[in-house]
């Protein structure tokens, strides 16, 4: 097949509140000008004409995704025939990137260089504190060896970055990036791996990757499936710390560990971390308070459910806090200081370096929300890390 004629297929289901079903629909994707159809499965009548769609790309298309077309959630439930499926499964690879707690304060260093120097794709993640019994049942394979007792006393020494990562090869992709074992070994060999560039010794080599598509299924569902309730949050969802939403249009253009970088380079600790598809009422809620105060609340609404968006909770590191810092300080320090203005271009002329001046588009695509209030920001921060976690 030529590269004029190919085309993707999935079976994505809606949920239509009104009606209280699920309507499924086959959906169609069309690489070569990044247009879309949809046919209604059940009456087999087509539901959406042929036409461009620019916020969807091949890179969306995976199981158990979701994507917003026009407004509609759709989440990816299968694939729609044979060609898609081999096409598409044939290299594509799930695998877990886990940062460990030696390197946990260069987290978004460490994911930026992921995000520039690899295809693959976010796919969900979380911070975690592991238990002792959390450890060893992840290093099972490792009991009895002489660096086992180590291994997990480093690992309950503090929190975790979880990442689940999707694309081609990932396994080896990822593997391939981080370097040898041994942070040592790695600086003379491979000065570019992450184990070089953030490693210091064994056990402290900054990261942790999935040997093999086997152990990356298992390691994956040990912090992604139904266990993962048995993790603890790192969240304290404090008054003194704001909610930050890294918002999709960043998410899906490899931008996530770049904004991350710039809070920690600011001296902003990142104390939890947590993936979520919003869905439409989810979103609405959380953004209730702007609804007849801000004119762009339908636009901002949709362009949180438009993908998947990270929430953080931040601080002030000890280095960055003062003896007068309280809920209103902290929130206030982090939208002049890191934020910036909610609108891009005027950030821009005021302080280039802050985030949304960076990262920024538009008034709704500005990179991050953050808490504006420091009334809600316990509010925010239960909201994303305990309530949509239920």
């Amino acid at each position: 097949m030529s590269t004029q004629d190919v085309r993707y297929s999935f079976i994505v289901d809606w949920y239509d509140a009104q009606a209280s079903l699920i309507r499924q629909y086959q959906f169609l994707f069309y690489p070569r000008d990044n247009s879309i159809e949809m046919y209604d499965v059940k009456n087999k009548k087509k539901f959406f004409t042929r036409q461009r769609m620019d916020s969807i790309s091949v890179k969306q298309l995976f199981l158990h995704n979701r994507i917003n077309v026009c407004s509609r959630q759709l989440d990816i439930v299968d694939y729609g025939d044979e060609y898609t499926r081999i096409s598409l499964t044939e290299c594509q690879e799930r695998t877990l990137a886990l940062i460990k707690p030696d390197a946990i304060t260069q987290s978004g260093s460490i994911i930026e260089v992921l995000e520039k120097n690899t295809s693959l794709r976010i796919c969900d993640c979380r911070m975690v504190n592991m238990t002792y019994a959390n450890a060893c049942e992840f290093y099972a394979e490792h009991q009895g060896k002489p660096f086992f007792n180590g291994l997990v006393n480093h690992m309950t020494s503090g929190p975790v970055l979880a990442l689940e990562l999707i694309g081609d090869n990932a396994v080896s992709q990822w593997r391939n990036l981080l370097g040898a074992t041994n942070p040592i070994e790695a600086k003379a060999t491979m000065p570019d791996s992450i184990r070089a560039m953030f490693g210091s010794s064994l056990p402290k080599n900054a990261c942790h990757g999935s040997d093999s598509i086997e152990s990356a299924c298992r390691e994956t569902d040990f912090f992604f499936g139904r266990g993962k309730h048995s993790l603890n949050t790192t969240a304290t969802c404090s008054e003194t710390s704001s909610c930050v939403i890294v918002k999709p249009h960043c998410v899906l253009s490899g931008q996530f560990g770049s904004v991350v970088a710039r809070i920690q380079a600011a001296g902003w600790d990142v104390k939890a971390v947590k993936l979520h598809n919003f869905e439409r009422a989810n979103a609405e809620e959380f953004y209730e308070v702007y609804k007849e105060v801000v004119q762009e609340y339908d636009m901002m609404v949709c362009e949180l459910t438009s993908g998947p968006c990270i929430a953080l909770e931040v601080a002030p590191m000890e280095n960055n806090s003062s003896s007068i810092d309280d809920s209103n300080s902290v929130i206030a320090r982090f939208k002049s200081e890191v934020a910036g203005p909610r609108d891009p271009v005027i950030a821009k002329d005021l302080d280039p370096h802050t985030l949304r001046a960076q990262f920024g588009q538009d008034k709704v695509k500005n990179c991050v929300h953050c808490t504006d209030l420091p009334d809600d920001s316990t509010l925010e921060l239960s909201y994303c890390f305990q309530i949509l976690c239920e």
